[in-house]
């Protein structure tokens, strides 16, 4: 099969990804193999690439936001089948045993794995994920649009419900990238009041375009405080400006798995009057179910821009580069070649 591998992490601008031929995966007790139809590009895979995530599976294939078929099972899944469609996302297993687990927490858990980090993601034409971490998909949405819902919309759920945002809140998102622009629509679904601060143009146009009530720079000033707030852009710089930017017991959730240094920040300017600053880490599979079924009764949609899997490379450098509103997504255009594994 054709696949991507991280083989120098470094800047994107550079070469850090090899396209490669590699043998299927054979899927291992309890995995599927998936057929993927299309993969979505996030910034975690860019922090993948680059190497500001530590490396911890040489050469690894990023991707983690797939759309795709089950083409084959291994011993002991259950309630999957061949043909079935599924979505493979961040959270690849957890132990199931330690105390975060028990408790509900599984985003916490310590021996927990990541799909295009500990192991290889959608950025081929064929993966493996544990059947228990595989989402079933609605029907009616197709494969591209999707696929930005796996990652970006899951992770944009979970921030959204660390703000603890109360009804028809007025909320803050800093970036307006592939997460924060679905984040949006199903805040503005459940009755908040959005204001964007972002850099680029065009992700401004498209907040506004969805309904946001404002959108300006991502130094600037929201016209009313905040009684919560986003950093989906990873920049340490922007935490002062939206802790400042919140009402009296305003929560800031930083979204991001890596976020630049945080300058030193004023007790009674920043964080007084019950301002608090709150992490974001992974999901759990309860949030994903739990956000594609707002995603569907909500009518989200992903603003996409289709690249070939062979142009992986030019997505992650247009997502650097902020050269596309909403999100990118790499399209499988290859057909399935020669047999995989038995089931």
């Amino acid at each position: 099969m054709h696949a991507w591998e991280v083989s120098d992490p470094g800047p994107v601008e550079g070469q850090p990804l090899r396209y490669v031929e590699k043998p299927v995966p054979t899927p291992g007790p309890g995995e599927l193999l998936v057929h993927v139809r299309t993969c979505g590009v996030c910034r975690t895979d860019l922090h993948v690439t680059e190497g500001d995530l530590p490396v911890r599976r040489p050469h690894v294939t990023p991707g983690h936001e797939v759309v795709g078929v089950v083409a084959a099972t291994g011993p002991e899944v259950d309630g999957h089948a061949v043909g079935d469609r599924v979505g493979v996302a961040w959270l690849r297993s957890t132990d199931g045993t330690c105390r975060f687990c028990r408790r509900g927490d599984e985003n916490l858990c310590p021996a927990s794995r990541y799909t295009g980090w500990d192991a290889d993601g959608g950025y081929a034409e064929y993966t493996t994920v544990p059947a228990a971490f595989a989402y079933p998909l609605p029907g009616g949405v197709g494969d591209t649009a999707l696929s930005p819902l796996l990652c970006a919309g899951i992770i944009g759920y979970r921030a959204l419900l660390r703000t603890s945002l109360p009804e028809n809140g007025r909320l803050g998102l800093y970036g307006f990238g592939g997460s924060a622009h679905l984040c949006a629509q199903l805040a503005l679904a459940r009755g908040a009041r959005v204001h964007v601060l972002t850099r680029g143009a065009a992700a401004r146009r498209l907040a506004l375009d969805l309904g946001a009530a404002s959108a300006g720079g991502a130094d600037g000033r929201p016209p009313e405080p905040l009684d919560g707030a986003i950093l989906f852009a990873p920049a340490g710089e922007l935490v002062p400006v939206a802790l400042r930017a919140l009402d009296r017991g305003g929560v800031l959730a930083v979204a991001g798995i890596h976020l630049s240094g945080i300058p030193p920040l004023q007790y009674e300017q920043d964080l007084f009057y019950e301002r608090e600053l709150r992490s974001v880490t992974s999901n759990t599979r309860r949030d994903g179910r739990d956000f594609l079924a707002l995603a569907e009764r909500h009518r989200v949609r992903a603003t996409t821009h289709p690249y070939p899997l062979s142009r992986a490379q030019d997505a992650l450098r247009d997502l650097k580069a902020g050269r596309f509103d909403g999100a990118a997504v790499l399209v499988n255009d290859l057909e399935p070649r020669g047999p995989v594994p038995p089931a």
